[in-house]
Parts: structure tokens; C-alpha cells; sequence
């Protein structure tokens, strides 16, 4: 039972992790161009980014399936590059994690840059820092807190999700069965106590990451 239930332990937290890492880097440089940038279709592209919030899973997996699919774009592009197909593969369960995260870390992250006060940006680079300088050494530094929350929120959105990544990247034990598809196979055959167990799991991990974003704003 040990093999059992860790495997999809270990699995769930190393794509929650690079998924995270993922939307990290890029809710911080979207967030940033967002949040400062004023241009014709800012409203619609910020609808997009925001979409996987609130668009049902199986809907971000089959938009997954017709992008990344082998007859999809970006599909036939990763197995030119890769000589593989993507989907039913470890880094598919990445993907569907990341896209369903991304809008968590981009709020926090563009709410962050927003709350700085464009005077010491603008000192910065009066005094020669180029915009590479200003991000590092004064943007991201003083909304570090708002960047912080929405890495927490977005590992455990990440370590959550279900539907896409069904979908997208399968159930297959040891490949891309994470906890919260293992749960949903535990469940239809009748193996309750290993149920409970990725249950529990799921709950104190989810629960302390909470905890945390909740400590980070008092």
C-alpha cells in the first residue's frame, strides 16, 4: 500500500511544483506589462488570461486537446521538436496545471505592481537603471508579499486539479496518476481507506498552504 499511495504523492508535487514555477515567471512578467501597459484589446487579452478561472475543467481540457493534440498546432510542433507526441505524457499533467493556476499567480502579481508607487520606479531610472534593474531591484522586491501569495495559491490550485488534466494527460499509474485522479479511481473501486488517505493528504497540504497566504496578508 505504500507504493500505492505515495506515487501519486510524489507525482502531484513534482508537477505542482513545475507548473508553478511556470506560472510564476510568467504571472510575473504578464502581471507587469498589465499592469502599467495601456493598449487597444488590453480588456480582451486580460479576459483570456483570466478565463481557466472560471471556464469548467473538462472545457480547459478539451480546448488542451484541440491545441496540443497530435492533429492541434502545438501539438504537431512539440513532436517536430520532440519526435513524441505531448499528450498522456508527465509534462501534459504540467501544462493542464499551469493553465488552470495561471490566473492566481496573474492577479496577485499584477495587483502587487499595481500598488507601487510609480515615483520610485521612475527615480530608479532617472538615476540610469534599466528596465531589467527596476523589476528586480525595486518592482518585484516591494510587491514580494502579493508574488508570494499567488505562488502559494497557485501550487495549490495546481496540486488540485482534476478534470483537465483527465482529460489532457490521463490516469496512468506512475506517469500522470495524480492524487486527485488516483482518489476518483480509488473511489469507483471501492478502496476507500487509500481514498481517505490521498484525501487527508490533499486537505493538510492544501490547508497549510492556506495558512500561509493567510499569514502573508495579516
Amino acid at each position: 500500500m505504500a507504493i500505492d499511495f505515495w506515487s501519486p504523492v510524489k507525482l502531484s508535487l513534482g508537477i505542482a511544483v513545475t507548473a508553478s514555477l511556470i506560472v510564476i515567471l510568467a504571472g510575473i512578467f504578464f502581471g507587469r506589462i498589465m499592469a502599467h501597459k495601456k493598449f487597444k484589446g488590453r480588456t480582451f487579452v486580460e479576459t483570456i488570461f483570466l478565463l481557466p478561472l472560471v471556464l469548467p475543467p473538462t472545457v480547459v481540457g478539451f480546448l488542451l486537446i484541440v491545441l496540443f493534440g497530435r492533429n492541434g498546432p502545438g501539438g504537431q510542433l512539440v513532436e517536430w521538436l520532440f519526435n513524441q507526441p505531448i499528450m498522456f505524457t508527465w509534462w501534459a499533467a504540467v501544462i493542464a496545471s499551469a493553465v488552470v493556476a495561471f490566473p492566481l499567480m496573474y492577479q496577485s502579481a499584477k495587483a502587487g505592481f499595481e500598488s507601487i508607487d510609480a515615483d520610485i520606479e521612475n527615480a530608479a531610472r532617472v538615476d540610469g537603471a534599466n528596465e531589467w534593474d527596476v523589476l528586480r531591484k525595486i518592482s518585484v522586491p516591494l510587491s514580494v508579499r502579493a508574488i508570494t501569495s499567488g505562488a502559494i495559491l497557485s501550487f495549490a490550485r495546481a496540486l488540485g486539479e482534476f478534470g483537465a488534466t483527465l482529460m489532457f494527460a490521463g490516469n496512468i499509474p506512475g506517469k500522470t496518476q495524480t492524487i486527485s485522479t488516483a482518489i476518483y479511481i480509488a473511489i469507483e473501486s471501492g478502496n476507500m481507506e487509500l481514498a481517505w488517505m490521498w484525501v487527508g493528504s490533499v486537505i493538510g497540504i492544501s490547508f497549510l498552504m492556506l495558512a500561509a497566504v493567510n499569514r502573508l496578508r495579516t
